[in-house]
């Protein structure tokens, strides 16, 4: 979760103006890959947002099968599906569900780049010097870092806890579980020292 899944928080959060969840609830385990891990190789994990939008992450290591249509991330809203990879977009207009009206609610859309890594990867490198010399603050500065990684971590603790956690985003802290709150943290190395209030 907190290796890759980062990558795709960032994503997301870019793509949806979200910068942390209200409530985080994750199942999964090792079932798949017999080796001495201790990180589940099965998850589902579902965060909650105060806009009402659900984000799910999942992992299947025990099953090659892939989980969306099309793409690495789908983002589902009321007028369309968009699946996304480095390289290509997708836009699928939404016909809405059992007992909505049929008719397509917007035009479908494709756009490829078929150089996305490396186009992304030397934009973000470029960009990370010029800041360096310019001293601006660059696209993804440490705050949007530790934004996309509390996902991943937080998404580890309700793991690891098996519970629901209720987040207060402007606190940092989880507030319905004590076990979780002591994951939050751990004991420094000295000289450092935990500063929080």
């Amino acid at each position: 979760m907190a290796n890759w899944g980062v990558h795709y928080f960032d994503a997301i959060r870019w793509i949806v103006g979200e910068t942390a969840p209200s409530a985080v609830v994750g199942c999964g385990g090792v079932y798949a890959v017999d080796v001495c891990r201790t990180n589940p190789d099965t998850t589902e994990v579902i965060f909650a947002h105060a806009s009402g939008m659900l984000t799910i992450f999942s992992t299947f290591e025990a099953s090659g099968q892939p989980l969306l249509r099309t793409g690495e991330i789908e983002i589902r809203g009321t007028k369309g599906a968009i699946y996304a990879t480095m390289n290509r977009v997708k836009i699928v207009p939404e016909e809405g569900g059992r007992f909505q009206d049929k008719r397509p609610r917007r035009e479908p859309l494709v756009l490829e780049n078929h150089d996305g890594y490396k186009e992304l990867d030397e934009a973000h490198a470029r960009n990370f010097l010029d800041c360096v010399k310019s001293r601006s603050k660059p696209n993804c500065d440490v705050e949007e870092g530790h934004r996309s990684t509390s996902y991943a971590l937080l998404a580890d603790i309700a793991l690891a806890t098996k519970a629901r956690l209720v987040w207060d985003a402007k606190a940092e802290c989880v507030t319905n579980n004590n076990d979780a709150i002591g994951l939050l943290d751990y004991e420094y190395r000295k000289p450092w020292a935990n500063n929080r209030v």
